[in-house]
């Protein structure tokens, strides 16, 4: 086979390859290489082409021994690292190097770990103290009937925090579970909006926060789930009565449809406003991340888990849907869901 077959099977590859000569040179290579070393590099040394001294030392260990190896290498693309896991191997007088992109599968492993470190973290603080409640109970407040009352009190709170958190982990599980199913069911947003805010209307009253229905389009419909969607606009008007300012009014409205630019699809739009402390706009990015609070103290106070947006942004997908949220400190947020109103493939 010529030099020109080679380099002719090396293009056709869709991985990064590069091939390195018995006079130490690359002799062959194709653009996705290119891509990650730079261009020009038929010719070259490949200590100077490469210049990585992991993978430098794997082609001497390889040339020497003639054993195939792998390493890790850590590239750029634009202002992003990509990990890449280089094979080294051997073909008859060549050494032949692949270069497999490993980022995907990195970051999927570590949001695993933090998915893992957060929860634990989670269900730790709350069984510490039960498990000192319990002791002391058992203890110094064994025979004190006031102690014995207030620490109960605390006792259900933390295991009705702990029901919460499984709760929304068992939920966000099967949300993930059914994101590639559409739904199919025809949903009357109205009609499940005005039960949504009748259900929360005891909760709005304890917090002194007056929740408005504003139906423009009352008779809109879309493809749902009508039970996810409950979900989703319980989340977002509970989250405006817990951050909204006490004694301002929280204003839930459904407009009617249009053209949606991302969706290039006709879509409803259901905004949530409050008028309560706003959100700093380096935190509007990540708030639909697992676990992630912009206040931790108060978030676990008012008996958040962390997970409902993330929950809400899973719903949301697999409805084929938007959501945007808009915050200025001291002006409040708004937040807006779009849903198409036809079934997108």
């Amino acid at each position: 086979m010529t030099r020109e077959q080679i380099v002719s099977i090396i293009d056709a590859f869709p991985m990064p390859v590069l091939m390195i000569g018995p006079d130490e040179r690359v002799c062959a290579s194709n653009a996705k290489v290119d891509a990650i070393l730079g261009p020009d590099l038929l010719g070259k040394h490949y200590i100077t082409a490469l210049r990585q001294p992991p993978i430098l030392a794997a082609i001497a260990e390889t040339r020497r021994t003639g054993v195939d190896a792998s390493i890790r290498y850590t590239g750029r693309s634009g202002s992003k690292d990509v990990i890449y896991k280089v094979s080294v191997a051997a073909a008859q007088t060549d050494i032949v190097l692949t270069f497999e992109d490993q980022t995907a599968s990195e970051e999927a492993g570590q949001m695993r770990r933090d998915f893992v470190a957060n929860v634990s973290h989670e269900l730790r603080t709350p069984l510490t103290a039960l498990l000192g409640f319990i002791e002391t109970l058992n203890g110094a407040a064994k025979d004190d009937p006031v102690a014995r009352t207030r620490f109960l009190d605390i006792m259900a709170h933390e295991a009705n925090r702990m029901r919460r958190l499984v709760d929304d982990l068992m939920s966000l599980t099967r949300v993930e579970e059914d994101e590639r199913v559409r739904p199919r069911e025809e949903v009357e947003l109205g009609a499940l909006l005005a039960s949504v805010l009748k259900g929360l209307e005891p909760q709005a009253a304890a917090a002194g926060v007056t929740v408005t229905l504003d139906l423009v389009a009352s008779e809109e419909t879309v493809p749902g789930d009508a039970g996810q969607l409950v979900q989703v606009f319980t989340n977002l008007v509970e989250n405006a009565i817990k951050y909204g300012a006490v004694g301002k009014d929280v204003e839930v409205s459904l407009l009617p449809r249009t053209m949606h630019r991302r969706l290039r699809a006709e879509a409803v739009q259901i905004t949530v406003t409050d008028k309560g402390e706003g959100i700093a706009e380096h935190h509007l990015a990540r708030l639909t991340e697992r676990f992630y609070r912009v206040d931790n103290h108060r978030s676990r106070e008012v008996g958040g888990t962390g997970l409902g947006l993330a929950i809400v942004k899973h719903i949301i997908n697999r409805h084929r849907g938007r959501m945007t949220i808009e915050s200025q400190l001291g002006e409040g947020t708004k937040v807006s869901v779009f849903l198409p109103t036809a079934r997108l493939s």
